[in-house]
């Protein structure tokens, strides 16, 4: 029997079996499209459909139309961005840890990014948020090489990585709490930032992250087989002739690499590297050549929400997309602990 085979038959055992996948992914797709539509409309000062659709063949003319195309185009390609470069991650993480409950959160290595983006934004203050991009990459790289590093024991397991991370990501929020202590005065920025506001963000923040997205999610579907392999245990993995450790290892570093990209941009959103690949899995199954691009989809559509009801709970107040996401990621975290418990 293949490896092939018998990936499908353990696959198939886990799978809703929906009978039209393509479908109801491009369904999702339209549902993402319009709802990108209609929130550009969304905004401190509300602005017609005839507005969004001027500034969307390029007429800027209208002032309001420049308003769509400068301020709120930005934040909505930074959701599809985000939210397909959070999620894939997240079903990366899951598919290698073989946790459920694990994600860039879990990792660390979204507070390893916070904690490198915010050592920069008060040490220098008034550096430009987009500066943080490569201090809050290089701290997102630097919580997974400690987790690896840690977790390495002749092989880093699943249950092993999983623990440490948990353990490392404690270790950044604690860095992430002492330079707030340290430096009281010079936080506003850097909280803006730390709470994952897409506020003031334009066509260059969509530059910072369009070539992560646009070569690391291509790879990593082009690896889903290997995860689904790996999905078997590293014993019937190692059987089928994988390198676990080396595949492994290749994954985490696309996952990472995707997660800090995103942090460094738009700063710690956390929850929906959680929540996509859930929601994917129960719709579309386990077998991740389905369910990393559906992720892609649910993680654009969670962006997509927290950044409407942020801007348009209490205009001309904005609340950062991340804590919207907080909020609804916080109760379904305690759902799928008590249902991996139970």
């Amino acid at each position: 029997m293949t490896s092939t085979s018998i990936v499908a038959q353990h696959v198939r055992r886990t799978s809703l079996a929906k009978r039209h996948p393509a479908a109801l992914m491009g369904s999702l797709g339209v549902l993402a499209v319009l709802l990108s539509i209609y929130s550009l409309k969304i905004g401190a000062t509300e602005v017609s459909f005839g507005n969004v659709l001027h500034a969307l063949v390029g007429d800027r003319s209208d002032q309001a139309a420049a308003i769509v195309f400068d301020f709120q185009l930005p934040r909505v390609l930074l959701c599809w961005l985000i939210g397909t470069a959070l999620a894939v991650s997240g079903a990366v993480m899951q598919g290698v840890i073989r946790n459920p409950l694990a994600a860039p959160d879990i990792i660390g290595v979204t507070k390893g990014a916070g904690f490198g983006g915010m050592l920069l934004l008060l040490a220098i203050p008034g550096v430009p948020v987009l500066a943080v991009v490569p201090a809050a990459f290089v701290g997102g790289l630097l919580a997974a090489g400690l987790v690896y590093l840690l977790a390495y024991r002749r092989g880093a397991t699943p249950v092993r990585i999983a623990l440490v991370g948990i353990a490392v990501s404690a270790a950044f929020e604690a860095g992430i709490r002492f330079l707030l202590v340290r430096k009281p005065l010079d936080v506003s920025a850097a909280l803006i930032w730390l709470t994952g506001s897409l506020f003031g963000r334009s066509m260059s923040a969509v530059l910072e992250i369009l070539p992560w997205v646009l070569v690391l999610v291509p790879l990593i579907v082009v690896w889903a087989r290997k995860l689904d392999v790996l999905g078997l245990g590293d014993d019937l993995a190692a059987g089928l002739g994988e390198p676990v450790e080396k595949t492994r290892r290749m994954l985490l570093l696309f996952a990472v690499a995707l997660a800090a990209a995103a942090v460094a941009v738009a700063g710690t959103i956390g929850f929906v590297g959680l929540i996509a690949p859930h929601m994917a899995r129960r719709v579309f199954g386990g077998r991740h050549l389905a369910s990393i691009p559906a992720a892609a989809l649910f993680g654009v559509l969670l962006m997509l929400f927290a950044d409407m009801i942020g801007r348009g709970l209490a205009p001309p107040l904005e609340i950062p997309a991340g804590l919207v996401t907080a909020v609804v990621g916080g109760p379904y975290f305690l759902y799928l602990l008590v249902k991996t418990g139970k």
